[in-house]
């Protein structure tokens, strides 16, 4: 059968492919199309076949060799760069602001209320050998005063209890003082009981009380209230700091859109793009919300610190120092010299020494308190407070040499008061002078603390949802703005 010739069509029905002309030597070649501005050139064959990443690389390199890919690249960063800017913002300033809130609502108050199982302990103790002393004469006050303190201990205990964290250290510390508590009530009602009947075993039910009290029960309490302290300060520290991430984005976004508006109005010889300039005052005003509103709380949250934690702080010692100061006066009356330490070679009552050194302890504390009190307010307490205490000192050097002289019930009147001779003034007024004073400065920082940390925490009202709202909508303003430039190529 005869074969057609090269190039020519077979009979009907023929499945004969169509061989492609092929020139005539020496005939030019048919030029060839270029491939098209930024096409990622195939890959040569039997070349090992790239990864996807490399892909993605190789395509966004061409495309950058276009205006239309570089401003979508540009684009892209912007609004990423924008909504990072935003997210970190947000979430720096909400931790910042829960922080303060804490500061306000949990850490400080339960450092105040761990000052007052403290306080409330010692004055429970200065009230039980208060009214051992006048033993059948005790008054109803006394009385009532003792059951208030030991109440008021109790329910701290059972506030803090509810605040800590279940296994954590104050939980341990509450716990036993939660089992303390009722062991020291028995031994003060059987001291009680036993005085009442006229029997010496009083006297000794009453120390071993106080040495529960003092060896024991005061210093949990006062380890409760050093780490009540301890996050207060870690509060502080998570509160103050400036948002350095969120600022360095802040100032990276701005300066990449000012950036992006100068390269448009170069290329374009158009001044302004609406949507880039919308970015940017979002930015701008974000930027300039968060460094001023912090640096606002920072400054409430200071003074929140100096001029109210800080003479809290000491106030709160001062008192502590003044309680035991009163108990350790009345002890020496209940004990007559049965406790004694070595002071310089020579036995001295322990009670005598422990009151001397806690006298020292209030001096101290009452003139820190008068140099970090900023107001007349704050510090005309503390002045009151230090004249009763050198009152106080001088009745007591009157009762420990009537003591000393023999002259126990001049001694017991110028100590918890009876007597109707006006020169036996009692040194249960001068506590009271100090203990009342001291309150009235409590009560003056406490509110000054209160009115900074307020205001601190409310500078940073609304910074984290303003942050992400703000931020969203210039990421938005400049895709628009990019958007407008790009729709000019099609």
């Amino acid at each position: 059968m005869t074969q057609p010739p090269n190039g020519s069509a077979g009979p009907p029905g023929s499945r004969t492919p169509t061989m492609p002309a092929v020139p005539p030597p020496g005939a030019p070649l048919a030029p060839v199309a270029p491939a098209p501005r930024g096409a990622v050139p195939p890959p040569p064959a039997g070349a090992p076949r790239r990864t996807a990443f490399a892909e993605g690389t190789e395509r966004l390199r061409a495309a950058a060799t276009t205006e239309p890919g570089r401003l979508r690249l540009i684009g892209a960063v912007l609004a990423l760069l924008v909504v990072a800017f935003g997210a970190v913002g947000a979430w720096q300033m909400n931790d910042r602001a829960d922080a303060a809130d804490d500061v306000l609502h949990s850490s400080q108050p339960l450092t105040a209320a761990s000052a007052a199982i403290y306080r409330s302990l010692a004055d429970a103790n200065t009230a039980a050998s208060s009214g051992f002393l006048a033993g059948g004469q005790e008054t109803k006050a006394s009385r009532d005063l003792y059951e208030r303190d030991i109440r008021t201990a109790a329910g701290k205990l059972v506030t803090a209890a509810n605040s800590s964290e279940p296994g954590s250290s104050s939980a341990k510390t509450i716990e036993q003082l939660n089992t303390l508590l009722p062991q020291y009530k028995g031994l003060v009602e059987r001291a009680r009981a036993n005085n009442r009947l006229g029997y010496p075993l009083g006297g000794a039910y009453l120390r071993y009380a106080n040495d529960m009290m003092q060896n024991q029960m005061l210093p949990k309490a006062k380890s409760l209230y050093t780490s009540e302290n301890e996050r207060l300060r870690d509060d502080y520290a998570d509160a103050t700091p400036y948002p350095w991430a969120a600022l360095a984005l802040g100032v990276a976004a701005v300066a990449v859109l000012v950036w992006a508006q100068r390269r448009n109005y170069r290329r374009t010889n158009r001044l302004l793009n609406h949507g880039l300039v919308a970015a940017t005052a979002s930015a701008a005003v974000v930027l300039l919300w968060m460094a001023v509103g912090h640096t606002v709380a920072r400054a409430g949250l200071d003074d929140s610190y100096d001029h109210g934690v800080r003479s809290l702080r000491v106030l709160d010692d001062a008192r502590i120092a003044a309680l035991s100061a009163r108990s350790n006066e009345n002890l020496t009356l209940v004990s007559r010299g049965a406790d004694t330490v070595e002071v310089n070679g020579v036995d001295e009552d322990k009670y005598d020494v422990e009151f001397n050194a806690s006298m020292k302890t209030l001096d101290q504390g009452l003139a820190r308190a008068e140099s970090l009190a900023d107001d007349k307010a704050g510090a005309q307490p503390v002045k009151t407070a230090t004249d009763d205490m050198q009152e106080w000192k001088r009745r007591h050097t009157q009762a420990r040499d009537k003591d000393n002289d023999g002259d126990y019930q001049d001694a017991l009147y110028l100590v918890i008061g009876g007597s109707d001779d006006p020169e036996l003034k009692p040194t249960g007024d001068c506590f009271a002078g100090v203990d009342e004073s001291l309150g009235a400065a409590v009560d003056h920082e406490q509110a000054e603390f209160e009115r900074a940390a307020a205001d601190g925490r409310d500078a940073m009202t609304g910074l984290p949802a303003g942050a992400a709202v703000l931020a969203l909508l210039g990421a938005a303003g400049a895709l628009l703005g990019v958007g407008r430039r790009l729709a000019e190529y099609r």
